[in-house]
C-alpha cells in the first residue's frame, strides 16, 4: 500500500482494530475477574447472620441469629418462577417498567421472594423515573449485604439478601434525603405484603 503523508488510512484502520481487540479482553478480564470474586465470595459465606425481624405491619421485632438459607439450583428452580431465579440466582436484572413493583404506591412492606426475610419498607420507596422499585434506605441495615460488582465493564455496588445471598439490586448515590441513595431493585426478586 503507498502511503502518503496524511494518508493514514491502512494505520487508522489496524489501530481501531486493535483498539477493539484489546476493549474486548479487558471486558472479558474484568467479566471473569467478577466471577471468580463471586464465587470466592460466595465460598466464604458465613454460616448464620443476624437479621432483624418485622411483622407484616412493618413493625421491628427482633433481632435474631440463622443460619445462612443454601440451595441447590434445582431446589431454586422449583422454588422460584423462572425470571425471579434468573435474577435472584444468577445476577440478572428485569427490564425496565417491566416488573410488578416499580409503579406501586401502596403501602406495605418488601421481603425477599426467596426466604421472606424483610427488606424495604414503602416509606422509603420513591418515584426515580428509572422503571425498578426504588427506596432511599433498607428496612434494616442488617438485612441486606453490598458488595463490589465490577460486570459490564463499570464498578457497581450490587445489593444482596443477607439471609439467602439472593441478588436484588443495586444501589446508588444519586437518590433523595436524607440517604441521598438509590436502592434499585428488582420487582421479580421481592414479595409485597401490603400493610393492613
Amino acid at each position: 500500500m503507498n502511503q502518503t503523508p496524511g494518508n493514514n488510512t491502512g494505520n487508522t484502520t489496524r489501530r481501531s482494530f486493535i483498539l477493539v481487540g484489546a476493549t474486548v479482553a479487558a471486558g472479558a478480564l474484568l467479566r471473569f475477574r467478577s466471577r471468580v470474586s463471586a464465587v470466592e465470595a460466595k465460598g466464604s459465606v458465613p454460616k448464620e447472620v443476624k437479621i432483624v425481624r418485622f411483622s407484616d405491619t412493618g413493625k421491628r421485632q427482633d433481632v435474631v441469629t440463622l443460619p445462612v438459607v443454601v440451595k441447590t439450583e434445582t431446589e431454586w428452580q422449583q422454588q422460584l418462577p423462572p425470571a425471579s431465579f434468573q435474577v435472584t440466582r444468577h445476577e440478572g436484572t428485569e427490564r425496565a417498567f417491566s416488573g410488578e413493583y416499580w409503579n406501586l404506591h401502596d403501602k406495605g412492606l418488601y421481603r425477599c421472594i426467596c426466604c421472606d426475610t424483610a427488606l424495604f419498607s414503602s416509606d422509603t420507596k420513591f418515584e426515580s423515573g428509572t422503571g425498578w422499585p426504588s427506596f432511599w434506605e433498607p428496612i434494616a441495615k442488617e438485612n441486606v449485604h453490598e458488595t463490589s460488582d465490577f460486570s459490564l465493564g463499570m464498578a457497581r455496588t450490587a445489593v444482596s439478601c443477607r439471609l439467602c445471598d439472593a441478588h436484588l439490586g443495586h444501589v446508588f448515590d444519586d437518590g433523595p434525603r436524607p440517604t441521598g441513595l438509590r436502592y434499585c431493585m428488582n420487582s421479580v426478586a421481592l414479595r409485597f405484603v401490603k400493610f393492613a
